[in-house]
């Protein structure tokens, strides 16, 4: 089975781009209602993957691993600050349109979506965990059906 089976193709996927403001990050973020947006360069790079959990770190305090008292940012900030600057070590790496059905379900394991890069390494869409969950269920659905 081929990557290419379960592509979502980026026109039909909400991103980010990493020089967009935090503020247009949330919004952006807001209006997709998803929890977690994959984040890409102008020249189509995939850098990782910007949760809300990020954003509401960035906005409640400087540092999340420092042991102050909260400082939280004013909604001004958010017009300064750049998705890139939001973003965490990824936790949401990406496959090559290559990776095998293995590959893909070990990411699927710890991962609502996979991002997808072409062999230059281009954000070309995403793979979603319920796509695969719905082919192994329907691929499996048959033999259900006559045990029954």
């Amino acid at each position: 089975m081929n990557v290419a089976y379960f592509l979502i193709p980026k026109s039909q996927v909400g991103y980010i781009c990493d020089d967009s403001t935090v503020r247009q990050g949330l919004e952006k973020l807001r209006r997709s209602g998803y929890a977690a947006l994959p984040v890409v360069t102008r020249e189509n790079r995939y850098v990782g993957t910007v949760s809300e959990g990020d954003f509401l770190w960035y906005l409640v305090q400087d540092d999340p691993f420092r042991n102050e008292e909260i400082r939280p940012r004013s909604i001004r900030q958010t017009e300064d600050a750049l998705v890139r600057d939001v973003l965490r070590i990824d936790r949401n790496p990406p496959v090559r349109i290559t990776a095998t059905i293995d590959q893909l379900v070990e990411r699927a394991m710890n991962q609502n979506f996979i991002p997808v890069i072409d062999d230059l390494g281009s954000f070309i869409g995403i793979v979603t965990r319920r796509d695969i969950i719905r082919y192994f269920h329907e691929k499996d659905a048959p033999r259900t059906q006559k045990r029954a």
